[in-house]
């Protein structure tokens, strides 16, 4: 099966984009990893702003195909997770992961086998004594997502639908 595009999901889905039951996120997000393009449902986790106590935690659990979404609130001061984390999160099966914040060791993470998308790289690591909360609502890019949500990422962009799509 051939993957969805998210040009396509936007043009096919006229009337989700007019309910909000489909969004693009802003086009702020850059492409890591060898996994170009990325889709599944979403888990979400809302950090304070630079601590990544939970990253692993979620991450080590088994991915099934989901997205990992990432709220560090924008934060650009330290990076948010790193080159064995998306190792970590390739061997437990997640699809991809959005990061609203930065990552680090970029060639490290490229020469993986997963799609990640953030807003940049920084070497400063994050904290690790704040526990995040998970399955919450965020709000990045310009939309909300939810747990459970569907995203769907590409070289166009990223897009979030309330379920499953197909074309």
């Amino acid at each position: 099966m051939a993957p969805l595009r998210t040009a396509d999901i936007c043009d096919g889905n006229l009337a989700l984009m007019a309910t909000g039951e489909l969004r693009s996120l802003q086009p702020i997000f850059r492409m890591y990893g060898r996994v170009r393009e990325f889709a599944g449902p979403v888990v979400t986790l809302k950090l304070v702003e630079d601590e990544n106590a939970s990253v692993r935690r979620m991450l080590d659990g088994r991915g099934d195909g989901k997205v990992l979404v990432i709220d560090g609130g924008g934060s650009t001061r330290a990076a948010l997770m790193g080159g064995s984390l998306a190792e970590l999160a390739r061997s437990r099966g997640w699809s991809g992961i959005v990061v609203n914040g930065c990552i680090r060791d970029v060639d490290e993470i490229n020469e993986c086998d997963i799609g990640i998308r953030a807003l940049g790289s920084q070497p400063a690591q994050a904290g690790k004594k704040v526990p995040g909360e998970k399955h919450v609502p965020l709000f990045i890019g310009g939309a909300y997502i939810h747990d459970g949500e569907w995203l769907y990422a590409d070289a166009d962009g990223v897009v979030v639908s309330k379920t499953q799509l197909s074309l």
